[in-house]
Protein backbone atom coordinates (compact mmCIF):
# COMPACT_ATOMS: atom_id res chain seq x y z
CA UNK A 1 0.00 0.00 0.00
CA UNK A 2 1.19 3.51 -0.75
CA UNK A 3 1.82 5.73 2.27
CA UNK A 4 -0.59 8.33 0.87
CA UNK A 5 -3.46 5.86 1.20
CA UNK A 6 -2.43 4.39 4.53
CA UNK A 7 -4.50 5.41 7.57
CA UNK A 8 -3.30 8.01 10.06
CA UNK A 9 -4.38 7.89 13.70
CA UNK A 10 -4.15 10.88 16.02
CA UNK A 11 -5.54 10.43 19.51
CA UNK A 12 -8.87 8.61 19.05
CA UNK A 13 -9.45 9.59 15.43
CA UNK A 14 -8.30 7.65 12.37
CA UNK A 15 -8.19 9.25 8.93
CA UNK A 16 -8.64 6.74 6.11
CA UNK A 17 -5.79 8.29 4.14
CA UNK A 18 -3.19 11.08 4.39
CA UNK A 19 -5.02 13.52 2.06
CA UNK A 20 -6.64 16.57 3.64
CA UNK A 21 -8.60 19.49 2.24
CA UNK A 22 -6.75 22.59 3.39
CA UNK A 23 -8.80 25.56 4.65
CA UNK A 24 -9.77 27.75 1.69
CA UNK A 25 -11.70 30.97 2.26
CA UNK A 26 -14.80 31.18 0.07
CA UNK A 27 -16.03 34.65 1.15
CA UNK A 28 -19.57 33.47 0.49
CA UNK A 29 -21.35 33.78 3.84
CA UNK A 30 -23.97 36.21 5.06
CA UNK A 31 -23.48 37.13 8.73
CA UNK A 32 -21.15 34.15 9.12
CA UNK A 33 -23.70 31.46 8.26
CA UNK A 34 -22.74 28.35 6.29
CA UNK A 35 -24.96 27.82 3.28
CA UNK A 36 -25.45 25.58 0.25
CA UNK A 37 -22.20 26.78 -1.31
CA UNK A 38 -20.23 25.52 1.69
CA UNK A 39 -22.11 22.23 1.71
CA UNK A 40 -21.35 21.55 -1.95
CA UNK A 41 -17.80 22.92 -1.84
CA UNK A 42 -16.77 20.83 1.17
CA UNK A 43 -19.07 17.90 0.49
CA UNK A 44 -17.76 17.30 -3.00
CA UNK A 45 -14.24 16.85 -1.61
CA UNK A 46 -15.53 14.21 0.81
CA UNK A 47 -17.25 12.45 -2.09
CA UNK A 48 -13.91 12.76 -3.88
CA UNK A 49 -12.19 10.67 -1.22
CA UNK A 50 -10.39 13.08 1.14
CA UNK A 51 -9.58 11.62 4.54
CA UNK A 52 -9.94 14.97 6.30
CA UNK A 53 -11.94 17.99 5.21
CA UNK A 54 -11.18 21.25 7.00
CA UNK A 55 -13.52 24.21 6.68
CA UNK A 56 -12.22 27.58 5.68
CA UNK A 57 -11.19 29.95 8.47
CA UNK A 58 -14.23 30.35 10.71
CA UNK A 59 -14.15 33.68 12.51
CA UNK A 60 -14.46 33.46 16.29
CA UNK A 61 -15.97 36.96 16.40
CA UNK A 62 -17.50 39.41 13.91
CA UNK A 63 -14.42 41.64 14.18
CA UNK A 64 -12.23 38.61 13.48
CA UNK A 65 -13.46 38.24 9.90
CA UNK A 66 -11.22 39.02 6.94
CA UNK A 67 -14.25 40.26 5.00
CA UNK A 68 -17.92 40.81 5.84
CA UNK A 69 -18.60 37.56 3.96
CA UNK A 70 -16.45 35.16 6.00
CA UNK A 71 -17.70 31.96 7.59
CA UNK A 72 -18.28 32.38 11.32
CA UNK A 73 -18.73 30.43 14.52
CA UNK A 74 -19.24 33.27 17.00
CA UNK A 75 -22.88 32.51 17.84
CA UNK A 76 -24.85 29.37 18.62
CA UNK A 77 -27.04 30.21 15.64
CA UNK A 78 -24.15 29.14 13.38
CA UNK A 79 -24.15 25.57 14.71
CA UNK A 80 -27.07 24.14 12.71
CA UNK A 81 -25.64 25.05 9.30
CA UNK A 82 -22.24 23.66 10.23
CA UNK A 83 -23.76 20.46 11.62
CA UNK A 84 -25.52 19.84 8.29
CA UNK A 85 -22.11 19.94 6.58
CA UNK A 86 -20.44 17.77 9.23
CA UNK A 87 -23.12 15.12 8.82
CA UNK A 88 -22.62 15.01 5.05
CA UNK A 89 -18.83 14.81 5.34
CA UNK A 90 -19.07 12.02 7.89
CA UNK A 91 -21.62 10.06 5.88
CA UNK A 92 -19.20 10.17 2.95
CA UNK A 93 -16.17 8.85 4.80
CA UNK A 94 -14.28 12.02 5.70
CA UNK A 95 -13.33 13.31 9.13
CA UNK A 96 -14.76 16.81 9.58
CA UNK A 97 -12.45 19.53 10.87
CA UNK A 98 -12.79 23.27 11.39
CA UNK A 99 -10.23 26.06 11.46
CA UNK A 100 -10.79 28.74 14.12
CA UNK A 101 -9.44 32.16 13.23
CA UNK A 102 -9.18 35.86 14.00
CA UNK A 103 -7.90 38.10 11.20
CA UNK A 104 -6.44 40.82 13.45
CA UNK A 105 -5.08 43.76 11.48
CA UNK A 106 -5.95 42.03 8.18
CA UNK A 107 -9.67 42.15 8.96
CA UNK A 108 -12.35 44.46 7.50
CA UNK A 109 -11.49 44.13 3.80
CA UNK A 110 -13.50 43.62 0.66
CA UNK A 111 -13.42 40.23 -1.03
CA UNK A 112 -10.46 39.47 -3.33
CA UNK A 113 -12.60 39.72 -6.47
CA UNK A 114 -13.79 43.12 -5.20
CA UNK A 115 -10.23 44.40 -4.88
CA UNK A 116 -9.35 43.27 -1.35
CA UNK A 117 -9.33 46.87 -0.10
CA UNK A 118 -9.55 47.90 3.53
CA UNK A 119 -13.00 49.02 4.70
CA UNK A 120 -12.72 51.81 7.26
CA UNK A 121 -14.87 51.81 10.40
CA UNK A 122 -16.75 54.81 8.94
CA UNK A 123 -17.99 52.77 5.97
CA UNK A 124 -21.20 50.70 6.21
CA UNK A 125 -19.57 47.26 6.25
CA UNK A 126 -16.35 48.22 8.04
CA UNK A 127 -15.21 47.94 11.64
CA UNK A 128 -12.26 48.83 13.85
CA UNK A 129 -9.52 46.22 13.49
CA UNK A 130 -7.34 45.08 16.40
CA UNK A 131 -3.79 43.77 16.68
CA UNK A 132 -0.95 43.35 19.19
CA UNK A 133 0.37 46.76 18.09
CA UNK A 134 -1.07 49.71 16.18
CA UNK A 135 0.84 48.90 12.97
CA UNK A 136 -0.90 48.66 9.60
CA UNK A 137 -0.23 45.63 7.41
CA UNK A 138 -0.07 47.57 4.16
CA UNK A 139 1.30 50.99 3.36
CA UNK A 140 -1.56 53.45 3.86
CA UNK A 141 -3.64 50.53 5.13
CA UNK A 142 -6.02 50.34 8.07
CA UNK A 143 -4.33 51.08 11.38
CA UNK A 144 -5.48 48.61 14.03
CA UNK A 145 -6.16 49.42 17.66
CA UNK A 146 -3.69 47.84 20.07
CA UNK A 147 -5.38 45.17 22.13
CA UNK A 148 -5.54 45.86 25.85
CA UNK A 149 -5.98 43.28 28.60
CA UNK A 150 -9.76 43.30 28.26
CA UNK A 151 -9.57 42.86 24.50
CA UNK A 152 -7.13 39.97 24.80
CA UNK A 153 -9.35 38.28 27.38
CA UNK A 154 -12.23 38.54 24.91
CA UNK A 155 -10.18 36.91 22.14
CA UNK A 156 -9.23 34.02 24.41
CA UNK A 157 -12.87 33.58 25.44
CA UNK A 158 -14.03 33.77 21.82
CA UNK A 159 -11.70 30.95 20.75
CA UNK A 160 -12.81 28.82 23.68
CA UNK A 161 -16.51 29.42 23.02
CA UNK A 162 -16.04 28.69 19.34
CA UNK A 163 -14.35 25.38 20.12
CA UNK A 164 -17.37 24.42 22.24
CA UNK A 165 -19.66 25.26 19.32
CA UNK A 166 -17.46 23.24 16.97
CA UNK A 167 -17.89 20.26 19.25
CA UNK A 168 -21.66 20.73 19.29
CA UNK A 169 -21.65 20.83 15.49
CA UNK A 170 -19.90 17.45 15.46
CA UNK A 171 -16.39 18.32 14.28
CA UNK A 172 -13.67 15.84 15.27
CA UNK A 173 -10.65 18.06 14.52
CA UNK A 174 -10.12 21.70 15.37
CA UNK A 175 -7.26 23.80 14.01
CA UNK A 176 -6.14 27.07 15.58
CA UNK A 177 -5.03 29.50 12.86
CA UNK A 178 -1.75 31.13 13.92
CA UNK A 179 -0.43 31.81 10.41
CA UNK A 180 -0.66 34.10 7.36
CA UNK A 181 -0.35 37.39 9.20
CA UNK A 182 -3.60 37.04 11.12
CA UNK A 183 -3.95 37.92 14.79
CA UNK A 184 -2.07 35.09 16.48
CA UNK A 185 0.76 35.24 13.95
CA UNK A 186 0.92 39.00 14.54
CA UNK A 187 1.73 38.33 18.19
CA UNK A 188 4.48 35.88 17.25
CA UNK A 189 6.40 38.07 14.84
CA UNK A 190 8.60 40.96 16.01
CA UNK A 191 7.70 42.71 12.75
CA UNK A 192 4.10 43.15 13.88
CA UNK A 193 4.45 42.94 17.67
CA UNK A 194 6.10 46.00 19.23
CA UNK A 195 4.54 45.62 22.66
CA UNK A 196 6.51 46.40 25.79
CA UNK A 197 4.41 44.37 28.23
CA UNK A 198 4.55 40.63 28.98
CA UNK A 199 3.23 39.87 25.48
CA UNK A 200 6.00 41.60 23.55
CA UNK A 201 9.75 41.76 23.21
CA UNK A 202 11.32 38.40 23.98
CA UNK A 203 10.45 35.14 22.26
CA UNK A 204 8.85 33.86 25.46
CA UNK A 205 6.64 36.94 25.66
CA UNK A 206 5.61 36.95 22.00
CA UNK A 207 4.48 33.32 22.08
CA UNK A 208 2.56 33.74 25.34
CA UNK A 209 -0.77 34.76 23.81
CA UNK A 210 -0.78 31.97 21.23
CA UNK A 211 -0.14 29.40 23.95
CA UNK A 212 -2.90 30.87 26.11
CA UNK A 213 -5.38 30.60 23.24
CA UNK A 214 -4.33 27.04 22.48
CA UNK A 215 -4.62 26.09 26.16
CA UNK A 216 -8.14 27.54 26.30
CA UNK A 217 -9.18 25.53 23.25
CA UNK A 218 -7.55 22.33 24.52
CA UNK A 219 -9.34 22.75 27.88
CA UNK A 220 -12.74 22.24 26.20
CA UNK A 221 -11.72 20.02 23.28
CA UNK A 222 -12.16 16.31 24.14
CA UNK A 223 -9.03 14.33 24.93
CA UNK A 224 -9.88 11.82 22.19
CA UNK A 225 -10.00 14.49 19.46
CA UNK A 226 -6.92 16.00 17.75
CA UNK A 227 -5.94 19.66 17.94
CA UNK A 228 -3.93 21.19 15.08
CA UNK A 229 -2.17 24.53 14.90
CA UNK A 230 -1.37 26.17 11.57
CA UNK A 231 1.81 28.25 11.67
CA UNK A 232 3.63 30.42 9.19
CA UNK A 233 6.99 28.77 9.78
CA UNK A 234 8.85 31.78 8.36
CA UNK A 235 8.10 35.42 7.60
CA UNK A 236 10.67 35.20 4.78
CA UNK A 237 11.89 38.60 5.98
CA UNK A 238 14.98 39.59 7.94
CA UNK A 239 14.17 40.32 11.56
CA UNK A 240 10.92 38.37 11.41
CA UNK A 241 9.64 35.02 12.63
CA UNK A 242 11.87 32.11 11.59
CA UNK A 243 11.78 28.35 11.20
CA UNK A 244 13.93 28.02 14.32
CA UNK A 245 11.32 30.04 16.23
CA UNK A 246 8.65 27.71 14.86
CA UNK A 247 10.54 24.67 16.10
CA UNK A 248 10.83 26.15 19.59
CA UNK A 249 7.15 27.08 19.61
CA UNK A 250 6.14 23.61 18.42
CA UNK A 251 8.00 21.98 21.31
CA UNK A 252 5.90 24.03 23.72
CA UNK A 253 2.67 23.50 21.79
CA UNK A 254 3.28 19.77 22.09
CA UNK A 255 3.26 20.25 25.87
CA UNK A 256 -0.01 22.17 25.51
CA UNK A 257 -1.72 19.20 23.87
CA UNK A 258 -1.28 20.01 20.19
CA UNK A 259 -1.20 16.94 17.96
CA UNK A 260 -0.10 18.24 14.56
CA UNK A 261 1.59 21.37 13.20
CA UNK A 262 0.18 22.50 9.85
CA UNK A 263 3.24 24.10 8.25
CA UNK A 264 2.62 27.06 5.97
CA UNK A 265 4.60 30.31 5.71
CA UNK A 266 4.46 34.03 4.97
CA UNK A 267 1.51 36.40 5.04
CA UNK A 268 2.69 38.85 7.68
CA UNK A 269 4.80 41.09 5.42
CA UNK A 270 3.32 42.61 2.30
CA UNK A 271 6.44 42.40 0.13
CA UNK A 272 8.22 39.33 1.49
CA UNK A 273 10.51 37.58 -1.00
CA UNK A 274 9.02 34.08 -1.05
CA UNK A 275 10.64 31.50 -3.36
CA UNK A 276 7.39 29.97 -4.56
CA UNK A 277 7.71 26.65 -6.36
CA UNK A 278 6.55 23.04 -6.15
CA UNK A 279 6.64 21.87 -2.54
CA UNK A 280 8.39 25.05 -1.42
CA UNK A 281 7.09 24.76 2.16
CA UNK A 282 7.75 21.06 2.69
CA UNK A 283 11.15 21.79 4.27
CA UNK A 284 9.34 23.44 7.19
CA UNK A 285 7.18 20.38 7.86
CA UNK A 286 10.29 18.24 7.61
CA UNK A 287 12.36 20.26 10.09
CA UNK A 288 9.59 20.63 12.65
CA UNK A 289 8.80 16.92 12.48
CA UNK A 290 12.46 15.90 12.85
CA UNK A 291 13.30 18.28 15.67
CA UNK A 292 10.14 18.00 17.76
CA UNK A 293 8.73 14.54 17.12
CA UNK A 294 5.35 16.10 16.40
CA UNK A 295 3.36 15.00 13.37
CA UNK A 296 3.27 17.68 10.68
CA UNK A 297 1.20 18.61 7.68
CA UNK A 298 2.82 19.68 4.43
CA UNK A 299 1.27 22.33 2.19
CA UNK A 300 2.25 24.51 -0.76
CA UNK A 301 2.02 23.67 -4.47
CA UNK A 302 1.71 19.93 -3.96
CA UNK A 303 -0.07 18.94 -7.13
CA UNK A 304 0.61 15.30 -8.05
CA UNK A 305 0.11 11.94 -6.35
CA UNK A 306 3.77 11.07 -6.91
CA UNK A 307 4.91 14.30 -5.23
CA UNK A 308 2.64 13.71 -2.24
CA UNK A 309 3.75 10.08 -1.95
CA UNK A 310 7.43 11.07 -2.03
CA UNK A 311 6.97 13.58 0.81
CA UNK A 312 5.41 10.90 3.00
CA UNK A 313 7.82 8.15 1.95
CA UNK A 314 10.76 10.39 2.84
CA UNK A 315 9.15 10.97 6.26
CA UNK A 316 9.04 14.73 5.71
CA UNK A 317 5.43 15.00 6.89
CA UNK A 318 2.51 12.87 8.07
CA UNK A 319 -0.36 14.57 6.25
CA UNK A 320 -0.70 16.26 2.86
CA UNK A 321 -2.97 19.30 2.78
CA UNK A 322 -4.11 20.41 -0.65
CA UNK A 323 -5.84 23.66 -1.55
CA UNK A 324 -5.57 24.85 -5.14
CA UNK A 325 -5.27 21.33 -6.48
CA UNK A 326 -8.56 20.48 -4.77
CA UNK A 327 -10.14 23.51 -6.41
CA UNK A 328 -9.03 22.17 -9.76
CA UNK A 329 -9.96 18.57 -8.98
CA UNK A 330 -12.42 17.77 -6.17
CA UNK A 331 -11.80 14.07 -6.87
CA UNK A 332 -8.02 14.21 -6.54
CA UNK A 333 -7.88 11.25 -4.09
CA UNK A 334 -9.84 8.96 -6.43
CA UNK A 335 -7.62 9.89 -9.36
CA UNK A 336 -4.49 9.60 -7.21
CA UNK A 337 -5.47 6.10 -6.10
CA UNK A 338 -5.74 5.02 -9.70
CA UNK A 339 -2.32 6.47 -10.53
CA UNK A 340 -0.69 4.81 -7.51
CA UNK A 341 -2.37 1.47 -8.13
CA UNK A 342 -4.56 1.59 -5.04
CA UNK A 343 -8.00 0.00 -5.00
CA UNK A 344 -10.14 2.41 -2.98
CA UNK A 345 -13.88 2.51 -2.52
CA UNK A 346 -15.72 4.91 -4.78
CA UNK A 347 -19.19 6.26 -3.97
CA UNK A 348 -21.69 3.70 -5.23
CA UNK A 349 -23.26 6.41 -7.37
CA UNK A 350 -19.93 6.82 -9.20
CA UNK A 351 -18.79 3.19 -9.22
CA UNK A 352 -19.47 2.77 -12.94
CA UNK A 353 -16.78 5.40 -13.66
CA UNK A 354 -14.13 3.56 -11.68
CA UNK A 355 -13.38 1.09 -14.47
Amino acid sequence: MSVLFSPLSLRGITFKNRIAVSPMCQYSSLDGFANDWHLVHLGSRAVGGAGLVLTEAAAVSPEGRITPHDLGIWTDDHIAGLKRIVNFLTDNGAVAGIQLAHAGRKASHTRPWEGGKGISPNEPEGWQTVAPSAIAFAENGLVPAELDAEGMAKVRADFKASAIRALEAGFKVVEVHAAHGYLLHEFLSPLSNHRTDEYGGSFENRIRFVREVVQEVRSVWPAEYPLFVRVSASDWTEGGWTIDDSVQLSVLLKQDGVDLIDCSSGGNVQKAAIPVGPGYQVLFADQIKRETGLPTGAVGLITTPEQAEAILTNNQADLILLAREFLRDPYFPLHAARELGEDVTWPVQYERAKR
